[in-house]
């Protein structure tokens, strides 16, 4: 089989690239919903984090697909569950 032949195999096909979009721009509305009901600025959120301002406004835009470590870390800074951050 030559590198440019097709493949057919069992796997499923990859999500399509705006469905993932759609489901970090969710996140990232939950997140920045969260923090504004809690005062917080994004400065406030990153540096509690260790995280740049930037990298946060990234995740808020949908523009980042953050680690599950960072979900974690930022749903215990906002004082929720990771699953109220990332629930459909």
């Amino acid at each position: 089989m030559t590198r440019n032949s097709k493949h057919t195999s069992n796997h499923k096909p990859r999500p399509r690239r705006d469905q993932r979009r759609d489901v970090l721009r969710d996140l990232g509305e939950k997140v920045r919903a969260f923090r504004l009901e809690r005062g917080l600025t994004q400065e406030a959120l990153a540096d509690s984090l260790d995280l740049s301002i930037a990298y946060v406004s990234l995740i808020e835009r949908g523009g980042r697909n953050p680690p599950y470590t960072t979900v974690v870390a930022i749903a215990h800074a906002l004082g929720v569950s990771p699953r109220d951050i990332i629930a459909a």
